[in-house]
C-alpha cells in the first residue's frame, strides 16, 4: 500500500518558520524521525519511508501555496496513488493553536492551498489534517498573522503537536481515517 502525505507551505527562508508553513514543518519532523532524506524533484521536495508494510511518500510542494494542486496532482499520478490514500497537512486559523483535526473531506474554507488541490484533483473528497494555528489577530490582519513567525511559547510547544500529528499520519496509513479520527479528534 502506498500513501501520499502532503505538507503545505511556501518555499524560501522568509517563510520557513511562519504559521502558514506548519505543513512543511510537520512532514520535516516525520522525515527526521523516520530517517528519511529529502530530494529535490519535479514540483516538490520528496522523501519516503516504510512503516508497517506501508510505503509512505512525503512531499513539500515547491509551487508556492496557491499552486499546491499542481504538485499534488503530479505526484498522485507519478506514484499511482489514489485520492483515498492522500492526506494533506494544512494550517487552520479556525482551530485553536495546537488543536489537530482530521477530516475525510471538506471545503477549502478560503485556504488557497486547498482551493488549488480541489481544482486540480477534481473536488473536495481528499483527507486533510488541519493543524490549528489560532486566530490571535486583529480584523483585516489575517494574512500578516498567517505569514508571521511563531511566538517563543508556540515554538517551544510545537514539537509536541507535530509528534501527535505524526501519530495521526501513521494512523491514517495503518488503521484508516475513521479509526484515526475517532481516536485522535477532540
Amino acid at each position: 500500500m502506498k500513501y501520499l502525505i502532503v505538507g503545505l507551505g511556501n518555499i524560501g527562508p522568509e517563510y520557513e518558520l511562519t504559521r502558514h508553513n506548519v505543513g512543511f514543518l510537520t512532514v520535516d519532523r516525520i522525515a527526521d524521525k523516520e530517517g528519511a532524506s529529502w530530494s529535490s524533484n519535479r514540483l516538490a521536495f520528496t522523501a519516503d519511508f516504510k512503516f508497517k508494510g506501508r510505503h509512505i511518500h512525503l512531499i513539500k510542494p515547491t509551487t508556492y501555496m496557491n499552486l499546491s494542486g499542481k504538485a499534488v496532482n503530479y505526484w498522485m499520478k507519478e506514484l499511482n496513488i489514489s485520492k483515498e490514500n492522500v492526506l494533506v497537512i494544512v494550517d487552520d486559523v479556525a482551530l485553536p493553536y495546537g488543536k489537530l483535526r482530521m477530516r475525510a473531506k471538506g471545503s477549502s474554507a478560503g485556504h488557497n492551498g486547498l482551493k488549488s488541490i480541489e481544482e486540480l484533483t477534481g473536488g473536495q473528497n481528499y483527507a486533510r489534517l488541519k493543524f490549528g494555528i489560532g486566530d490571535d489577530f486583529p480584523k483585516g490582519r489575517q494574512a500578516d498573522y498567517v505569514l508571521g513567525r511563531w511566538t517563543q511559547q508556540e515554538i517551544e510547544e510545537l514539537p509536541i503537536y507535530m509528534d501527535k500529528a505524526a501519530e495521526m499520519v501513521k494512523g491514517f496509513c495503518t488503521i484508516g481515517i475513521n479509526m484515526t479520527m475517532s481516536q485522535y479528534n477532540e
